[in-house]
């Protein structure tokens, strides 16, 4: 999918880009796969704000797509490549042979005929066949990886990802994934063969506030710009710098940028062979 190019006929126009929907083959989602998405402005259950920054956006309907495929040994055929407002990568429309209809991830190349499959045994290592890793050729990219054997796919989701399955031994299968992070998975998990769809999606560059405000995203206020009872970056005469003793806080003080927040879970860490690489500075 390449990234079209608008002339910068106006300030907002100016190195702006969108996508080119010229693979989408079906503008209406199916009405059976679709359910009604409320919009919540970033509130809980109890009505407080636990994800900052979000409300309004346009109104879209979440596409029900099947991250586990267990419909297995049945053969399904790509009715269509449609677009999907909640998500990076296209989703296809997939009928199987027993008449059932799903919304699957696409993945890279895919085509409007084409026959996939899933299953608990081995089948042929084709872009979209999905099986347990232990019956996957080492050395291939794979997508949509579970956790844990029957949860459904939750790993290695969005646009043009796509992880690499180095080792099988014992118990685990060894996963290097984009981040570079090396990690064991059972061998009873699920994968899908290929990489995820679209990988142009992150070229995109939205050049206005206006094309954030339409995706559900308001306007973000830097803790320097506050004032001290709103955000501990606030106050002083200008621009003045964080001047905390241990460095920068979040608004309700915790320590940020540099800190680890990873939660010490019981079983979790013991499944990463190696961490992900650190950025180059």
């Amino acid at each position: 999918m390449p990234v079209k190019v608008y002339k910068p006929t106006t300030p907002g126009r100016r190195k702006a880009s969108v996508q080119d929907f010229s693979d989408i083959t079906k503008k209406k989602p199916e009405r059976t796969l679709v359910k009604r998405l409320k919009s919540h402005a970033g509130r809980n259950n109890t009505g407080r704000i636990t994800v900052r920054h979000r409300g309004g956006g346009v109104k879209r309907l979440y596409r029900m797509v099947d991250f586990s495929r267990r419909n297995y040994d049945v053969t399904g055929e790509v009715m269509a490549v449609e677009y999907d407002p909640n998500r990076g990568p296209r989703i296809l429309l997939v009928r199987y042979e027993d008449g059932s209809k799903a919304y699957i991830l696409g993945y890279a190349g895919a085509q409007v005929g084409d026959k996939i499959v899933s299953s608990e045994a081995k089948v042929e290592a084709v872009p979209g066949a999905r099986m347990p890793v232990e019956h996957i050729p080492q050395g291939m990219f794979i997508y949509n990886i579970e956790f844990e054997p029957g949860k459904g796919g939750q790993m290695v989701r969005g646009a043009g990802l796509a992880a690499q399955l180095q080792a099988i031994e014992g118990k685990y299968a060894q996963v290097k994934l984009p981040s570079g992070e090396m990690r064991l998975v059972m061998r009873g998990c699920h994968a899908t063969v290929g990489r995820v769809g679209n990988p142009d999606y992150r070229l995109v560059r939205l050049g206005k506030a206006g094309r954030k405000r339409h995706m559900g995203w308001r306007p973000t206020v830097k803790g320097k710009n506050m004032n001290p009872v709103d955000h501990p970056h606030g106050g002083g005469e200008g621009h003045s710098p964080v001047g905390h003793k241990g460095g920068p806080k979040t608004p309700w003080g915790k320590k940020a940028l540099g800190v680890k927040t990873r939660k010490k879970k019981k079983g979790t860490n013991k499944f990463i062979v190696q961490r992900r690489k650190k950025k180059k500075k």
